[in-house]
């Protein structure tokens, strides 16, 4: 597939049909308290519906309840391990390289703002680390998980968001597109997974092919559950380059809501990382990760770090190869990483399990070693766009 500036505009006017409906109906009905109430206690797979669910939020929840039937459990075997060997990677590559990726597309910062109290960036992150935690599970699709039940939540959230911003006059429909529009959820499913990808690479990180490769398909699966168009996704990690690269300098450039979400994703991890000797790295890194025009447009400061934080890929390079090398070191910085993304979610959390409810408004104020052997590593296919 092909994608063109028509292509790409063509997909800024269509949304999620089957949410879209069930979330309007719900509305309509008044009976988006019930639902959240009632859906407060659903959060595994396998729960019995409770009774008294909106029957129009009951046939939504029949029909997404389970994965694409195109799935190759194989490949999601093999995402779930390059996860699990890559989890504290991810998720630095989450918070410090796809969120500030986010925040450079001012309309995409515009809607953050305007449906996330600025307040609190913590609740967005630690619902994303959730999300990823969940999805990585070996049962994540099986009866007890609770993947599922998030992405159909999720889906509905984004539709709520969709159902606000366009009946409260709060969106430039005919500027802007509709609010999370497929061109808009395939460019987040870009922020998940290849330029995860590429910020992994930039920090030295050993993948495989395979690996990188499994990694996108999870996020392919993951898309069809979130309601994305399959006929316009990429199907492989050199279309997705292609997509990601035309998306990107559609629509970035620097924005006063995109400073203000950058400087809370900064002071959010500051207030993480103990101390205060080492809270210029959190900038420092954002810079390393999405480059200096990208910093400056989202005025990420300058500091003496900006250098020091460049030695960072040769140190986690020498981790990578003893990882590599050594069965026990492999183990080690596993149970290491995993602790540490646990940590991590467990801050952002205080320790309590994020819901994903429909808004009844928005906010008012804008205020896992591999089994597959690395044969040949990866590395970033070329930009498709130059200048």
């Amino acid at each position: 597939m092909t994608y063109t500036q028509a292509s790409m505009e063509a997909l800024r006017s269509a949304g999620d049909e089957l949410a879209d409906a069930t979330v309007s109906t719900l509305f309509e009905r008044g009976e988006v308290g019930t639902f959240n109430t009632l859906m407060r206690y659903v959060s595994t797979v396998g729960q019995e519906l409770p009774e008294g669910l909106p029957a129009v939020a009951r046939e939504y929840l029949h029909e997404t309840s389970t994965p694409p039937s195109w799935v190759d459990w194989g490949e999601m075997e093999r995402a779930r391990l390059f996860f699990i060997d890559n989890n504290v990677h991810i998720s630095t590559a989450l918070s410090f390289a796809s969120m500030p990726a986010c925040y450079v597309l001012p309309h995409v910062a515009k809607l953050l703002s305007a449906t996330h109290s600025l307040k609190y960036p913590s609740k967005r992150m630690a619902e994303t680390g959730q999300f990823t935690v969940y999805l990585m599970q070996p049962d994540a699709f099986e009866a007890g998980s609770r993947f599922i039940p998030a992405a159909q939540k999720v889906r509905l959230l984004h539709a709520s968001i969709r159902h606000h911003l366009a009946r409260e006059g709060r969106w430039d429909v005919a500027g802007l597109g509709t609010p999370i529009c497929q061109e808009d959820m395939i460019g987040g499913q870009m922020m998940f997974s290849i330029q995860v990808l590429d910020a992994l690479h930039r920090l030295g990180i050993h993948m495989s092919n395979e690996g990188a490769d499994a990694y996108y398909y999870a996020w392919r699966v993951v898309g069809a559950m979130l309601g994305i168009d399959q006929d316009h996704v990429p199907k492989d990690l050199r279309t997705a380059r292609e997509f990601s690269d035309l998306y990107m300098t559609r629509h970035m450039g620097p924005s006063e809501e995109g400073a203000q979400l950058t400087r809370q994703l900064i002071d959010l991890y500051e207030e993480v990382v103990p101390g205060t000797f080492f809270d210029p790295v959190v900038g420092a890194l954002i810079r390393y990760l999405i480059g200096d025009t990208c910093a400056d447009w989202l005025q990420v400061p300058r500091t003496p770090w900006d250098t020091a934080v460049k030695a960072a890929p040769a140190l986690l390079n020498v981790l990578e190869t003893i990882e590599d090398s050594s069965p026990f070191g492999a183990w080690a910085l596993d149970r290491l990483g995993h602790f540490t993304t646990l940590f991590e979610l467990s801050a952002l959390t205080r320790g309590r399990v994020m819901h994903y409810a429909i808004p009844e408004q928005l906010k008012k104020d804008f205020g896992v070693s591999s089994t597959v052997p690395p044969t040949s590593r990866w590395t970033p296919p070329p930009a498709t766009i130059s200048g």
